[in-house]
């Protein structure tokens, strides 16, 4: 193998070497704050499951969430496997039905030239998204000519928006895990869905939002409340990177796609808990308070925060047990909208609705199952020649098959003559007695065949007669035996039970077998005493 060959990846071209380590997430020398404490190691064993169970929700995407929408939160929170993430992410955010719904779309404004000051402003950016991932590393590489692409095509979907700085690292986020085409869709759907407005002109939608981060602060964390109240620290100041951007360039990256998992299933609540989670473990005690006599000192305690409280575990669990719900969002969107619009009138920009999750974007947009189906990414030809078509039928027409076997049902089966029963039972059907019991043409037996063989003697010779030991009637009859316990319920002095004795009638009287028994026995003596 040549030494050119080996090239061609974007950490190589730019300088970095195969000694550099990269880890699973694909940055290189361990960045974006990865290391093995921040990350939770799902076994192998738990991870196939966690797969098969993934694959049998995207293939019935539509029953799962209309039924059982509370498992999909659940498997969300606990992570979507690596496998399969960045396909949960297009059907979570809506992505995939956008998609089909609009083909051929994204090719159309890949073609299109764009606004040259969006496009080189565009081009600025490019090299700031996550530097040190391996997708990223190389200027003008494969990914950032799909950033660049997915970018330009956005400034041409909403060209009343144009493009703004923090799009470029969610578009980077969301090439990481899927195709431009799906990622521009991905991008679509949480700059309209999720957090419409943010990355507007004047950035009001976000101002807004930090105003309703502040009032939701006051309920959960008091003493964060007031320590903010009192240097006068404006939420704009500490929170719109952690907002327009998902956290994506604040967290490690294992907390990052978890967080993400969450948000894209439930919505912008989970930035909000994230938020106050950072806030409460920063600012949350009197001791960490007394290291923050200002506004600087507390703009730089948020923007170094301590990595034990950026842990994927941990993490994961404070933002669930936060008491925010959506209903809480909205509730206070509406209070602090109504006093915007008392202090500085109407907004500016008019955001469609914003939907709080997956299931609320699917309700707002019902899909097809066409829209829904999973598209083959990998298409392989069979060896075997295709099925033969089968032809078309005419309304009322049948095929030769079914006609077939409609005549095949139709032909007569067999008689069967029925044997009447000559013994028959007491529930059975009497029979006509005009009907002879059996066929008078058939003989009752063959009449080649002997009655039985002349060279097998009539009886052993060597057997007695009869039986040397004596009879009944010549021996004493025993008792039968009794059971002495006595019944329940029965008192002991009552009479014993009945026993049968030689004098009873029933003992004597004889059967007609046992008469005959009897007879042959006499004639057999008889014949012993001629012999």
């Amino acid at each position: 193998m040549d030494d050119e060959s080996s090239l061609g990846s974007d950490s190589e071209i730019n300088g970095f070497t195969n000694d550099r380590h990269t880890d699973k997430y694909g940055f290189i020398g361990g960045a974006q704050q990865y290391s093995e404490e921040s990350a939770q190691d799902v076994p192998p064993e738990v991870l196939r499951q966690r797969e098969v169970k993934w694959l049998d929700m995207l293939s019935n995407w539509d029953k799962w969430m209309v039924k059982r929408h509370k498992k999909v939160r659940l498997r969300c929170q606990k992570g979507i496997p690596p496998s399969l993430r960045g396909r949960a992410w297009l059907y979570l955010s809506g992505g995939k039905v956008k998609r089909e719904q609009n083909r051929g779309k994204f090719e159309e404004l890949d073609s299109q030239a764009g606004d040259p000051k969006e496009l080189d402003v565009i081009e600025k950016d490019l090299h700031r998204q996550f530097p040190f991932h391996e997708m990223f590393v190389s200027r003008g590489g494969h990914g950032q000519q799909d950033l660049f692409r997915v970018l330009k095509a956005y400034t041409l979907y909403r060209p009343e928006e144009g493009y703004c700085q923090a799009q470029a690292p969610i578009a980077a986020v969301l090439l990481m895990h899927m195709p431009a085409e799906d990622a521009f869709w991905g991008l679509v759907q949480i700059c309209e869905k999720y957090l419409p407005g943010y990355y507007s002109a004047g950035l009001e939608a976000i101002q807004l939002d930090g105003e309703i981060l502040y009032a939701l602060t006051r309920r959960v964390s008091p003493l964060v409340y007031r320590h903010l109240e009192k240097h006068k620290m404006e939420p704009i100041l500490y929170m719109t990177e952690w907002f327009m951007c998902a956290f994506s360039r604040t967290l490690p990256w294992a907390s990052v796609l978890r967080v993400w998992d969450m948000f894209l299933c439930d919505g912008v609540k989970i930035i909000f808990r994230v938020g106050l989670v950072l806030l409460k473990c920063m600012l949350g005690t009197r001791e960490k308070l007394k290291a923050c006599q200002g506004q600087y000192e507390t703009m730089e305690l948020l923007r170094a925060i301590e990595p034990r409280y950026m842990q994927e575990g941990f993490l994961v669990r404070e933002v669930l047990e936060v008491p925010v719900s959506e209903r809480d969002v909205e509730r206070e969107h509406h209070v602090q909208l109504k006093r915007w619009r008392k202090n500085r009138g109407e907004l500016h920009c008019k955001s469609p609705p914003r939907m709080h999750g997956a299931r609320a974007i699917m309700a707002s947009e019902p899909p097809s199952r066409q829209d829904l189906r999973q598209n083959p990414t990998i298409i392989v030809e069979s060896p075997l020649p295709p099925p033969q078509p089968t032809p078309q039928l005419k309304k009322g027409e049948k095929s030769k098959e079914e006609k077939s076997k409609k005549k095949g049902s139709m032909k007569k089966a067999p008689t069967v003559m029925e044997i009447p029963n000559p013994y028959p039972l007491a529930g059975d059907p009497q029979r006509d007695p005009q009907l002879p019991l059996r066929d008078p043409q058939l003989p009752l037996r063959d009449p080649q065949l002997p009655l039985r063989d002349p060279q097998l003697p009539l009886r052993d010779p060597q057997l007695p007669l009869r039986d040397p030991m004596p009879t009944l009637r010549n021996s004493t009859v025993q008792q039968p035996l009794v059971n002495d316990t006595p019944l329940p319920n029965t008192p002991e002095d009552s009479p014993p039970p009945h026993q049968p004795t030689l004098n009873d009638q029933s003992l004597l009287t004889v059967s007609p077998l046992q008469k005959s028994t009897q007879s042959l026995s006499s004639i057999e003596a008889d014949q012993d005493t001629y012999l």
